[in-house]
């Protein structure tokens, strides 16, 4: 039985009573670091609403995660043809906290950045950086740790269009990362409708979009390991009959095949999950395995993607962040016959109900064996805090503890609701527990860190390749403890327009050691180790065939 908005902001004021995990420290790991999407606090066209995004990863190689914040523009400045604002990296220094990384790194700005992802698409053994924008999509290669050179001219990245979130990861299994893109609408500064355009959301004149404006197709590259890609989408089959308006990518392995899949989450059009069938393609298959729609057979306005084992049958669950008046959707892995939405009975409906929902991610952020949500929340219409729209602008952000398959939700910190965007789970401090870096709409870029005590144990796992897939993106770690097994795969792709560290975090609970881990990587080789000691991060590499 879905629950009443009345109800669920009862359910919400329950909820932010509570103390939180993380604690706000961007004042002194970050300090007054912002972003800029539009002009003003509120959006005059659909371009200014979805705001930047963030890539986490050790880009110069020191051990410590380094963070760039992917910034935006002003229509002011598209008009008078002026670069939009350049993306910014910042380098992790010791015991948590951030610093500019100077000149050696500088980006110049695109058009309008948005999100991106990292990985090693030349194969030298340092991770690059690609930045989706509105316009032509990114890539900066590593220079060993030294600085970024961009290379987008010879990288063969056609994107022209409105790309939003980014992943990396080897489809086809020759060893070489390759790279999708989902973009999101047709948008023409001078022909795309403004805020006095006439759209109406109850009752209110609002922003248009992207209901009654054209989608703009996904596209997928075929790495050619030198950091240069081609075009191969419709090659691949990677063109479904409609498109939609694309916001979330992640890879997975959802049918356990050995091979890295696809899902892409819709802003009022239907989910695609994206079967790889080796030499024959990629074939959409959202509708048939559960995937596309809620349990109610209705699109939603999907945003962010989060991805992990919830139910512990070692296999991938999804989350799907959507808009207010729609329940975040939670898809639960069944063997045999795909997914099955079940946010009702796992404690998401109701909480997230009144609430617009963007980044997030599944990881066990307090190392008691089971996955933990965090969802980032803002609204899209400053319009929500008039009378009779049943939610707000600013929105709190939310964590949802893992209950053995179910949550329990609580505020993810103690602030102020904000119109927060994109966000990235890590370790950002070294301590062993998952950090978030998160940004709002054209304001503030924020770093939570996790305040987690207890006798929990975790063990983090760092890969590398023997091929040119250096990071081993798309690899599947399995831990032992007893009769409990934990899971996860090395993946890029952050929720929504945001990448994380291809790195694998997992609680253990009580265990003090892993009795048998096992890493499947991406060539398909096997490598297991026996007796493994927790609380700490272990580096393992693939022996050479």
């Amino acid at each position: 039985m879905a629950c009443s908005l009345s109800t669920s902001f009862g359910l919400l004021a329950a909820v932010l009573a509570q103390e939180p995990l993380f604690e706000d420290v961007s004042a002194r790991w970050l300090p007054g670091v912002r972003t800029v999407c539009g002009a003003g606090e509120e959006p005059a066209a659909i371009l200014e609403v979805n705001g930047g995004g963030l890539v986490v990863e050790d880009f110069d190689g020191d051990g410590r995660l380094d963070l760039v914040v992917v910034d935006g523009s002003t229509v002011a400045r598209v008009e008078a043809d002026e670069p939009g604002l350049p993306p910014r990296l910042f380098l992790g220094v010791e015991g948590g906290g951030f610093a500019p990384s100077g000149e050696p790194w500088a980006m110049a700005g695109g058009r309008w950045g948005m999100g991106g992802c990292a990985g090693d698409v030349n194969g030298d053994g340092w991770p690059d950086l690609v930045v989706t924008e509105w316009g032509a999509d990114r890539l900066f290669l590593n220079e060993a740790g030294g600085g970024f050179v961009e290379a987008t001219e010879d990288a063969g990245l056609r994107g022209e269009g409105w790309g939003t979130s980014a992943a990396l990861g080897d489809l086809d299994g020759d060893g070489h990362l390759d790279l999708v893109v989902v973009n999101y609408l047709d948008f023409d500064i001078a022909r795309s409708p403004r805020r006095e355009s006439g759209c109406v959301w109850k009752g209110h004149a609002v922003v248009c979009g992207p209901e009654g404006l054209a989608a703009s197709p996904d596209q997928l590259y075929r790495g050619r390991g030198d950091g240069t890609f081609e075009e191969v989408s419709l090659a691949w089959g990677f063109a479904p009959p409609r498109a939609g308006f694309g916001l979330g990518v992640v890879t997975l392995d959802y049918d356990l095949d050995g091979d890295l899949d696809l899902y892409v989450s819709n802003d009022s059009t239907p989910n695609h999950l994206w079967e790889n069938r080796g030499e024959a393609g990629l074939v959409e298959v959202a509708f048939r395995r559960g995937v596309g729609h809620d349990a109610n057979g209705k699109e939603q306005a999907g945003m962010g993607i989060a991805c992990g084992d919830v139910n512990a049958d070692l296999r991938p669950d999804l989350v799907v962040t959507n808009f207010s008046g729609e329940h975040n959707a939670f898809y639960r892995s069944s063997a045999g016959v795909g997914f099955r939405e079940r946010s009702h009975p796992a404690g998401l409906a109701g909480p997230s109900q009144p609430l617009l929902g963007w980044g997030t991610g599944l990881f066990d952020f307090d190392h008691d064996g089971d996955l933990d949500l965090f969802v980032l929340n803002g609204h899209v219409y400053p319009e929500a805090d008039r009378p009779g729209t049943d939610t707000t602008y600013a929105q709190p952000d939310l964590l949802f503890r893992g209950t053995g398959g179910s949550f329990a939700p609580e505020p993810l910190w103690a602030g102020e609701p904000a119109v927060s965007r994109a966000g990235v789970a890590a370790d950002l401090d070294g301590d062993g527990d998952l950090d978030l870096a998160s940004i709002e709409r054209g304001g503030r870029v924020r770093v939570l860190r996790n305040r987690l005590g207890g006798e929990d144990h975790w063990l983090g796992v760092r890969l590398r390749g023997a091929g040119p897939n250096t990071f081993a993106i798309g690899a599947r770690v399995t831990a032992a403890c007893g009769e409990r097994r934990f899971t996860a795969e090395a993946r890029t792709g952050a929720g929504f327009q945001a990448g994380g560290p291809a790195q694998v975090h997992l609680g253990l609970g009580p265990a003090e050691r892993v009795d048998r881990l096992e890493i499947r990587w991406p060539s398909g080789q096997v490598t297991t180790l026996e007796g493994v000691r927790a609380d700490r991060w272990l580096t393992v590499e693939e022996e050479a065939l």
